[in-house]
């Protein structure tokens, strides 16, 4: 057992080394370890998450094909450049709204430079926006109805009979974040030297050439015409979302209007036993129906929808949740036994301890998705209650510890001053400080709200 989980850590922390769609490919080399070499019945691979992420991509692509996100882009430029004395709470807020509407943290490559560029133009240490801004663009994912972690949490939760719905989770994920995000804005307020006292910024505004590429340039799409096709193209994605809260919300209210059917069994009376069409099932077709929508409507290129950040971000996600999720499956579906005799103890004293083993695997994943559908169904079998592991879902960002996340790699190029920086002791880097208090803020308040109102 202790072998075969080396071959799956070793298996992940290869991956994470190689990046991308390596994750997911690497985990297959650890599955056919475990299955053909030890003999491991293979595990589940979570067919229905990966469903719901392909769609919920293709909608967000065509977004981006269309011009849409430029659309959003622009508007939040226009508040951060409105209020440039605040930017560094107004820039995180931004970036994880813009996460929670689209379902993925890389829609805010686009702004990084522009709250780079304005930070620098005001004289305020660019580390201090930037650090929590990229952060924050992934605590969004946890607040998005239509991310792979929420829908995960939903699928798998529903299967092992806890009956919550996107809305229901996000109502408790996305005032835990703003909360746990403001707390390391605050913290990030006066963090370092300010520009005119930073004898390292000083140094490079000496050298002519330096001092140019800094202040020489102007990042801002506000130039850009958006043209009217994006526009169509940002409201039926708004729509799209609108008419999946609208689902949830009158579930929750008992006015359920999901379509009802057989499920090919009978009750003691024999009447058919009916069950009703489930919210993946119904996200995955609204967000599809939106994506042809935007093609038919908005005139968004398919082609170029492949070709965009948005959609190839999210197909790499796919791909390391397909890989990640199926190897974790098979290793814990193996040795369950084992893992509740010895995991049972400490788990139902202080159920909450899950939370550090969300956070230690997401250390080594990254990717939110992957981290809830390979350890979600552990934790529901360790006798965890539904509402204890909603209330530590933000515990499944960790990736931040270690900076070789594409966000936090594109924030420190994006940062012309060289103040966003990592650290010559690799976890010195500025994005440890708010990632650790944004995401212990978070799980901490998202656990109080579960106990309050579960």
């Amino acid at each position: 057992m202790i072998i075969q989980l080396l071959i799956v850590l070793l298996a992940l922390y290869v991956g994470s080394r190689y990046g991308s769609l390596a994750l997911g490919a690497i985990s297959g080399i650890g599955l056919a370890i475990l299955v053909f070499g030890f003999g491991l019945k293979p595990g589940t691979p979570p067919t229905d998450v990966i469903y719901i992420i392909i769609a919920a991509i293709t909608c967000a692509g065509m977004l981006q094909a269309s011009g849409g996100m430029d659309w959003l882009i622009q508007i939040a430029e226009r508040l951060l450049r409105k209020h440039p004395d605040h930017i560094t709470f107004f820039a995180p807020l931004c970036t994880f709204f813009l996460t929670v509407l689209v379902g993925t943290g890389h829609v805010v490559y686009t702004l990084m430079p522009i709250i780079c560029d304005i930070a620098l133009k005001k004289g305020i240490r660019p580390e201090r926006p930037c650090g929590v801004a990229s952060i924050a663009s992934q605590v969004g994912i946890i607040g998005s109805p239509i991310s792979a972690a929420v829908a995960s949490f939903v699928v798998i939760s529903n299967q092992y009979g806890f009956d919550v719905n996107n809305l229901q989770v996000i109502a408790f994920t996305i005032p835990a974040s703003v909360i746990g995000i403001l707390v390391a804005a605050a913290c990030s307020y006066k963090r370092g030297k300010d520009l005119d006292k930073d004898p390292k910024f000083q140094a490079r505004c000496q050298d002519p050439e330096t001092y140019n590429y800094m202040y020489g340039h102007s990042a801002s799409v506000m130039g850009k015409e958006i043209s009217k096709k994006a526009k169509i193209s940002v409201w039926i994605f708004l729509a799209a979302i609108l008419v999946i809260v609208i689902f949830s919300i009158l579930q929750i209210c008992g006015l359920d209007i999901r379509p009802n059917f057989p499920t090919g069994k009978l009750d003691e009376l024999g009447n058919p036993v009916m069950k009703r069409l489930g919210m993946n099932i119904i996200i995955q077709i609204v967000m599809l129906t939106a994506a042809a929508f935007m093609i038919i409507f908005a005139k968004a290129s398919p082609k170029k929808a492949v070709g965009g950040s948005v959609w190839q971000s999210g197909m790499v996600a796919a791909v390391a949740i397909y890989g990640i999720a199926w190897l974790a499956d098979t290793f814990f579906g193996n040795y369950m036994d084992q893992m509740q005799s010895g995991l049972s103890g400490i788990v139902a004293k202080y159920p909450w301890t899950i939370a550090f083993a969300f956070f230690a695997v997401s250390v080594l994943i990254n990717s939110q998705g992957a981290v809830v559908v390979a350890m979600l169904p552990l934790a529901y079998t360790l006798g965890i209650p539904g509402p204890v592991l909603l209330g530590v879902l933000p515990a499944v960002y960790g990736y931040f510890f270690i900076p070789n996340y594409p966000s936090d790699i594109a924030t420190v190029n994006f940062d012309r001053s060289g103040t966003t920086v990592i650290g010559k002791y690799l976890l010195n880097h500025s994005f440890m400080m708010p990632g650790m208090v944004s995401v212990v803020t978070t799980t901490v308040v998202c656990y109080l709200l579960t106990l309050i109102f579960y």
